[in-house]
Parts: C-alpha cells; structure tokens; sequence
C-alpha cells in the first residue's frame, strides 16, 4: 500500500519519538509546556474528551524488579515457564521469575560480541514461537569492533535455562558502521510465522527500497534458506520479485525502534521516532499487503520534511502523532490482551522516553483517541509482555521493570 489513506484528524493527539539513551538526550529535551514549536491537543485536552470510547483515565506503574543495568527490552518465550526476558544495552539477557526478582546468573551473556553505548547495544530478543520444542531465539545487536547491525540465531540448553554462546548462527548482517544511531532493533515475530526486524536509517535513504535502511524487514527463519541467504524470502514479500530488496517489507521510516503485534487482528503496530517535531505511531492493518511507504524523509509525521517535491497524498499517514512539546523519543507499546486489567482491554500503550508521558491509544471502537494516563520518570525504553498478555515496562535509566496496571 503507497497512497496515504488518510490525514490525521484534529482528535489525532501529536507526539514523536527517537531512542535517546544518555548523552543523544542532551539535544532533543522537549520544550516546556505552552512554550513556542509543534503541538497538536494539548494533554489536558486528550485527557478529559469525553468523547473518548474507553480505556482508564489513568495507569499506575506496579513494581516488579530493580538493579538491572539499561534494560532496553522485555519479552517472553511462550514455553510455559512464565519468565521475562529482559535484554540489558551491554548485552546480557536477565530472567525475572515468578516472584519478580531477577535470577543471579544471566540466561546470556554476549558482551564479547556487542559494542554498546549511545544507541547501540544488544537492542533486540525475540524467542521462536516453538522455542519450548525446538530452544531456538533470535538476537538484533550492534556487533564489536564496527558496529554494523547483526540479526542472529542462537540456542538454548536442552532444559531453556541458558543461551549457548557459541551456537551463534549470523543471519544478516547489515552495513553500519559510519553511524552510532538509527539502529533500530526491535525483531518479532508476527502471527504469520515470518521474523520482522526493525532497521533505522542514518542516511535519508529510507525511500531506497533496494537498501535494508529505514525498513521493517520480514524474513522466514523455518524454510529452506533462499540462494546466498542465511534464510528463506516469503513469496508475499513486495520485492521478493523484483524491485527492491526482497527482505523489505514495510519502508519510508526514520527509525523504528519499537514495534509490535496485536494478536486478535495481526495488526501491526509501528512507533517511528521523529527528527526535530513530530513522534509518530503507524499502523498495518494485519490482512494488508507489504510495501507501505510511511514517508521519511519526505515526511516526518503527517507533515512534509523535504522543502520541496512533498505530496503527502503518496504515503501511508500516522494514525497519531506529537510534538516535541510533549516529548522527543517515542517508546512503542502494545494494545492490552491480557485478563488482569479489563479496563485496558483494546487500548495501546506507549511512552516517550524524554518526558517520561505515558499514553494510551483507544483503537477497537472505530476511532483513534489517545490520552496521557501516566507521569513517570523518563527513561522508559521498552514495553513487553508476559505470557498471559499482561503489560510492562523498562526504564532503562532506573533499571526498573513495572507492570502497568490500572
């Protein structure tokens, strides 16, 4: 899909986002409330229209673990175990038990293969759906010594309690070392079975669709590898026949840093961080073919970025956005499926990592109505679940994890 469907409406509260972790901060802190610059309606505004169709007025953040180094990502393995994964910038993965504390012996430790610092790291964790049968988990770091991006596959022991290190198998490894930030990282895999990977774009060439920069990649990890690949191209694939890279699935975005799926539509969920003004979420449709164009650098949001040849009518529109006065690195979420917190059933939540706003985003009903719920410190870098669809949070400041509850 390449014609933007729609422009945001004035219910659209206008947001943005960026990874900023340590000294990328200092250059993109949100202005103060009422100050000068990009704003669409005011919090307070979203926070009290009484047309919104459900989701709490507000969330709490409920205490789970503390004393863990950057935690930058939270997931699960889907084996029954009911432990979180947790991803740690340098590039170990902790495990939080049952009781919330974290377990004293990493489940990995890939610090020898991760360059860490800025935007780099061990940025991403993803677990095979049949990792209890088969111990398979899939990584996104920014490898030592150059930095260039590498998505590979390890194992894990026989009984899951431990990565083996030296059961690396290297995927993709993607050009990168001119540029510390973009990186992207975030990788899942979507209900179709396919790995989805998130690449940031440090160039402008997010309009390329022959390089893997600014792009939601989608490969399959289960079938026979494709000819010079680590790995098999999905036929749906827009450019598995031509055109562009055929790993390229989704394309036109500044850098995805956090991504998911809802599981009930396979809706896929994009939060892309901005440039200088605006935070933006993006949304697929789960029965929607590849190949939507979200517009970098053309666009930044719903609003041209290129001083000239900008015809928004050629690009996928955000279904939400923000200013900088709100923010100035949005933390993609998920839409609440879980059981414990009924009110939040449907409503996606998300963050910024700059100002530490928590909002949500009522998409079941028909319309896109996003509110602040939550002020929180900054640093939140990272949302996942557990196994029971229940939501939580990092801040990778603190080394914190929180539920969200209501």
């Amino acid at each position: 899909m390449t014609a933007r469907s729609s422009r945001p409406s004035s219910r659209t509260l206008r947001l943005g986002i960026g990874l900023g972790l340590a000294a990328l901060l200092a250059a993109c802190q949100p202005t103060a409330s009422g100050s000068a610059g990009p704003s669409g309606m005011s919090v307070s505004g979203a926070s009290s229209d009484e047309g919104a169709p459900g989701g709490p007025a507000a969330v709490r953040f409920q205490p789970v673990a503390t004393g863990l180094h950057a935690p930058i990502g939270i997931t699960n393995a889907a084996d029954g175990s009911g432990r979180l994964f947790v991803n740690e910038q340098a590039g170990t993965i902790r495990v939080i038990g049952r009781d919330g504390s974290p377990k004293g012996d990493p489940f990995g430790d890939l610090r020898d293969l991760v360059l860490t610092g800025g935007e780099r790291g061990l940025l991403g964790l993803a677990f095979h759906p049949q990792f209890g049968a088969n111990r398979r988990l899939f990584v996104d770091y920014t490898r030592r010594p150059d930095g260039n991006i590498v998505v590979a596959e390890f194992r894990a022991s026989a009984d899951g309690r431990r990565l083996d290190p030296s059961s690396e198998r290297v995927l993709l490894t993607i050009e990168h070392s001119q540029f510390s930030n973009h990186n992207g990282g975030q990788i899942a895999f979507g209900p179709d079975g396919y790995l989805y990977v998130a690449v940031g774009d440090p160039s402008r060439s997010a309009q390329d669709t022959g390089t893997l920069l600014g792009k939601i990649l989608r490969i399959d990890v289960n079938s026979a590898p494709s000819a010079g690949r680590a790995y098999a191209i999905p036929a749906s694939n827009p450019f598995a026949r031509g055109g562009g890279a055929p790993e390229v699935w989704a394309y036109g975005l500044r850098n995805p840093w956090r991504f998911s799926f809802d599981p009930p539509s396979g809706d896929l969920y994009i939060a892309d961080v901005g440039q200088s003004a605006w935070e933006e979420i993006d949304r697929q449709p789960g029965d929607a073919p590849g190949g939507a164009n979200y517009g970098w650098p053309v666009m930044e949001g719903g609003h041209c970025f290129a001083q000239s040849g900008c015809d928004p009518a050629r690009y996928v529109a955000p279904i939400a956005e923000y200013g900088h006065d709100l923010g100035c690195v949005i933390t993609g979420g998920y839409v609440y499926r879980g059981h414990g917190q009924p009110a939040l059933d449907g409503v996606y939540v998300f963050a910024d990592y700059c100002s530490g706003r928590v909002f949500s985003l009522q998409v079941d009903e028909g319309a896109v109505t996003p509110r602040q719920v939550l002020q929180a410190e900054p640093g939140l870098a990272s949302f996942g679940v557990d196994e029971s669809g229940e939501l939580y949070v990092a801040n990778a400041n603190t080394g914190a994890i929180y539920k969200v509850v209501v």
